[in-house]
């Protein structure tokens, strides 16, 4: 396991570069918006990831209440975790992005706004957590809510199809609305994202496993000492 990390790590060490050369270099310049656009890459890479991680919060909670294995909750919460480390990236590149091409740094546009919804819904997830995290049942309240907060993925994907926005769209129905060389170097940063979102998800699930293990040993202190 050791290995398999060490030499993941290397390899990110060795993509991110990359990703950068395709965003600033390999990519051209979009003739509107000008340098700005650029940002583009890591803020759709970042809420592609997001929205994949709040996928794998929705299987692991399903699982859970299916299984009741404590393996499926660790995945459910570490992917709240690290899902909503990537919506802050989201919700922080988007008005950098925003204000210049805007000239506001946010409207209550539908797509940005059902991200904020959802980035506030997961955040709730994990201050139930910390607040019932004696309580018995904890993983399964977490697990209904992971379950009911999914709802509104689909809707955030959605939105710039369903409604009026001035959300530019990178893909529509049948075709994607990019130069080649842009949606070249957009799936080598999303790319790049995923493979850190991994490691992070990794790094988390294992950070929960060494929690238990050091909680279950203090337990077990106390009732010798008792």
């Amino acid at each position: 396991m050791k290995k398999i990390n060490t030499v993941t790590l290397i390899l990110l060490g060795i993509l991110m570069p990359v990703a950068l050369y395709f965003a600033f270099i390999y990519a051209p310049q979009e003739r509107v918006m000008g340098v700005v656009q650029r940002i583009f890459y890591f803020h759709v890479a970042s809420a592609w990831t997001g929205l994949l991680s709040f996928v794998v919060v929705f299987v692991g909670a399903v699982l859970y209440l299916w299984k009741k294995n404590p393996k499926y909750d660790r995945l459910s919460h570490a992917g709240v975790e690290v899902g909503v480390f990537y919506f802050t990236i989201v919700l922080v590149t988007g008005p950098i992005w925003a204000k210049p091409v805007w000239g506001a740094w946010w409207t209550w546009d539908p797509r940005l706004t059902s991200t904020f919804v959802l980035f506030l819904i997961y955040v709730a997830y994990l201050l139930l957590r910390a607040s019932l995290k004696d309580h018995p049942a904890v993983r399964t309240y977490a697990a209904v809510y992971g379950i009911i907060g999914f709802v509104d993925v689909p809707i955030v994907w959605m939105s710039i199809h369903w409604w009026r926005t001035i959300h530019p769209k990178v893909i529509s129905p049948g075709k994607v609305d990019l130069d080649p060389r842009m949606w070249t170097s957009l799936l080598v940063c999303f790319g790049v994202m995923l493979l850190l979102y991994f490691v992070l998800l990794r790094m988390r699930i294992n950070l929960e496993i060494l929690r238990e293990q050091v909680q279950t040993a203090r337990e077990r202190v106390m009732e010798k000492q008792a």
